[in-house]
């Protein structure tokens, strides 16, 4: 039988995954994981529609989310700008590069190969348990000390990112904290390195996307999962700052494992029932 197509992801259903993904993008919870798992645990034909299909539209709700954050963030962003320099620019380019190198080079293989549910679900947990190693470091830099050596851990941790379920908000964060930045701090050093990443590999996978052409079912899809999560990330804007404030991150990863255990459940009763039918 062959895999459903574009025609399968209907629009209420791109609707509702845009609607996802502004909160998931803003919270260390990976929006990644949630764009996979809606379809997989409500049986939805998308979940197993044409990888670079679901990709696509994937990296078409980043676009969103992004150009949300540059609407609702912008005066966060004009003060970081005007405050830019050389060193800033080195944080900034070490932290694009390697998930620029990783992502150009190895996305499909990632995809094909880790965007199942069981690995979204290890992502998850593993994710949950860097988190909470890292709130435990002591958090005393602040605004200003960011140096090029913690560009490239944030950049690294971005791409570790790229493994459905790790989320790029918990990585970077982590990274963050464990480089001994304070929660407020981290937050926006999360958010600063994130933006090139997703506006770059928006801007490639639409060259690609281009170039090899869109089904209308997936256009269409794609233009009201992309206005969803617009408006989703715009009114999602008072997570940043609940993140930011002095809290601890326990209780994001206590969702993350919760969640990847219901995926265990799932993948568990499945086999189960397998088993039984056999």
């Amino acid at each position: 039988m062959s895999a459903p197509d574009a025609a399968d992801l209907d629009l209420g259903r791109a609707l509702a995954l845009g609607a996802v993904q502004g909160p998931t993008e803003l919270l260390p919870i990976s929006s990644s994981a949630h764009i996979a798992l809606v379809p997989w645990l409500f049986a939805w034909g998308w979940s197993g529609a044409d990888p670079e299909a679901r990709k696509s539209f994937e990296v078409a709700l980043h676009a969103g989310t992004a150009a949300a954050l540059l609407v609702g963030q912008r005066d966060v962003l004009a003060s970081e700008l005007a405050a830019f320099d050389s060193r800033r620019a080195g944080v900034v380019a070490l932290s694009f590069l390697p998930p620029a190198v990783v992502g150009y080079g190895l996305e499909r293989q990632i995809e094909r190969r880790l965007g199942g549910p069981r690995s979204i679900a290890a992502g998850l947990a593993l994710g949950a348990v860097a988190m909470l190693l890292a709130d435990r470091r002591p958090q005393d830099r602040g605004r200003g000390d960011a140096m090029p050596a913690d560009g490239l851990a944030l950049g690294l941790a971005q791409a570790a990112a790229l493994v459905p379920g790790v989320s790029r908000n918990g990585a970077t964060l982590t990274a963050a904290r464990i480089r001994r930045f304070t929660r407020e701090h981290s937050n926006l050093l999360s958010r600063t390195v994130a933006l090139p990443v997703i506006v770059g590999a928006s801007l490639l996978k639409g060259v690609r996307l281009r170039r090899r052409g869109v089904a209308p079912g997936l256009r269409r899809a794609m233009v009201a999962g992309v206005g969803a999560s617009f408006a989703s990330t715009l009114a999602s804007q008072r997570l940043i700052r609940m993140v930011e404030r002095d809290r601890a991150l326990w209780p994001y990863a206590a969702y993350r494992v919760g969640l990847a255990a219901l995926v265990a459940v799932r993948l568990n009763r499945g086999q189960t029932n397998g088993a039984r039918e056999r």
